[in-house]
């Protein structure tokens, strides 16, 4: 009998290491937060080698609000059509050039929204959702576990227009002030990508947005030059949203060591 409780004593506390070590494996994380809409949620087809893509020190909080290592796809926001975007490429790449660092990835996008839809209150019909106060809610959760180090934006296929780009500069230099508030930094670092140069709009959008770093300190903005969509004029094929993952950790760490 003293065997049979000794043995259930050792099973016990060797479960509660592990449980411990699973819950001290996602403290003190850099957390990053991916917004926008379906080009950073990702619409690349996942193969069989994409499906295993990862590093072990790279997680994301999944829908339920839990953290587990990072697979494709990061996003939920259409489970039918999500696929490879370009935030694992990006987390991995900042895993490289923090090593040991664990890194948190908070996906956030959500498909056709308009930059609209990303304020308090805003309801986006398409997909019933609250696109903005649910990522505020998600990124609530994720400070609990580590220290928020920047947000990667891709959105403004829905803002391309000549009329909505004009007012871009202006309702994403608000976003941004927004979050550096809400999160406690008011020099956050915020990376945001032009639209596909393959876009119908992309001339003139393209041209707006790369005005951000002269009108928002501490910003900057990846180029989607050569970048190749994935037969709909719309969204990055596979190859180019892992691309598009690698410049915007590019861009990333040239931020963070120009401060």
């Amino acid at each position: 009998m003293k065997r049979i409780t000794l043995i259930s004593t050792v099973i016990l506390f060797a479960s509660l290491s592990f449980a411990i070590g699973q819950v001290s494996a996602t403290k003190s994380m850099e957390i990053y937060l991916l917004m926008g809409q379906s080009n950073m949620a990702g619409r690349g087809p996942i193969t069989e080698e994409q499906k295993n893509e990862g590093n072990d020190n790279v997680f994301v909080l999944n829908q339920d609000m839990k953290w587990v290592l990072a697979r494709h796809p990061l996003h939920f926001d259409k489970p039918s059509v999500a696929g490879v975007g370009p935030g694992l490429t990006f987390g991995i790449q900042m895993a490289k050039a923090h090593h040991g660092v664990k890194i948190g990835l908070v996906p956030c996008a959500v498909g056709g929204t308009p930059i609209e839809h990303w304020i308090p209150g805003a309801y986006d019909a398409a997909t019933k959702t609250h696109p903005y106060d649910d990522a505020v809610a998600r990124i609530k959760e994720a400070m609990k576990y580590g220290v928020v180090k920047g947000v990667i934006w891709h959105q403004g296929e829905s803002n391309s227009s000549v009329d909505k780009a004009s007012l871009y500069l202006q309702q994403i230099a608000e976003l941004i002030f927004r979050i550096r508030d809400l999160v406690g930094n008011p020099n956050l670092p915020f990376v945001a990508g032009q639209i596909g140069e393959f876009h119908k709009n992309a001339e003139f959008f393209n041209a707006q947005i790369v005005k951000l770093p002269q009108t928002v300190k501490g910003t900057a903005v990846v180029t989607t030059e050569s970048l190749a969509h994935k037969g709909d004029h719309l969204h990055f094929d596979r190859r180019s949203a892992q691309e598009l993952g690698r410049r915007y950790a590019n861009k990333f760490i040239a931020l963070e060591n120009n401060k």
